[in-house]
């Protein structure tokens, strides 16, 4: 009876007191399709920004370790006083291989050829004087004495500024000076000091022959 009592109680309340779901519900669905949303223009055309990083390569790595290794060799070099004392040899860091001129890269050689070239006025290619037309014979110094003698150019017991000091040991190297006393100033490369330029200072008859530049 009690249940049935609330039941009339519930019908007896006025109309008012009664939510209407339908209408709320319409409002909100109206309210809803009514709003938009505005996107701007800078907004919408925004990157995503990520900072980022890259892995050094090999090649990198290795050119990094050369250029390192050279720039040390550069600084030993300049320390080393050669240029103040008249090295002008182009390549005096170059590695292992053949130069311009056909000989190997800082042999006493090479850098005699260059001055011969450089007394020549060839101080850039084509070379007045190549392994080809200087020593085709042979490359090493041993070779460069018959290699002259061959060509009809002069050998003599007798130094010259600008000749080439050929000693039996499979040596050249280049008549700076001819000094007071029967002594003469040798220019070289690859003796007693690694493939580096050096000077000596010798009597006339310490060098086997001297080998005038060609043509003279």
């Amino acid at each position: 009876m009690a249940a049935v009592g609330g039941m009339f109680a519930v019908a007896g309340l006025p109309a008012y007191a009664m939510p209407d779901f339908n209408s709320d519900t319409t409002e909100l669905v109206s309210a809803s399709a009514s709003q938009s949303l505005v996107v701007s223009d800078v907004a919408s055309g925004a990157v995503t920004s990520r900072d980022t990083f890259g892995a050094t390569s090999v090649e990198q790595l290795n050119d990094l370790r050369r250029n390192a290794q050279l720039a040390a060799a550069n600084a030993e070099y300049l320390a080393s006083g050669a240029q103040a004392l008249g090295d002008d040899y182009p390549w005096p860091l170059e590695g292992y291989g053949l130069s311009p001129l056909n000989y190997y890269y800082r042999q006493c050689t090479d850098f005699v050829a260059w001055r011969l070239n450089r007394d020549a006025g060839s101080t850039s290619a084509p070379f007045a004087f190549v392994w080809s037309n200087l020593t085709p014979g042979g490359g090493d110094a041993s070779q460069w004495k018959w290699a002259w003698e061959s060509k009809g150019w002069t050998v003599s017991s007798t130094p010259v500024v600008g000749a080439v000091a050929w000693f039996n040991g499979n040596h050249v190297g280049y008549v700076k000076s001819v000094l007071p006393g029967n002594k003469v100033l040798i220019e070289e490369y690859n003796h007693n000091y690694g493939r580096a330029y050096g000077q000596r200072t010798l009597k006339w008859d310490e060098v086997a022959a001297y080998l005038y530049p060609p043509g003279r």
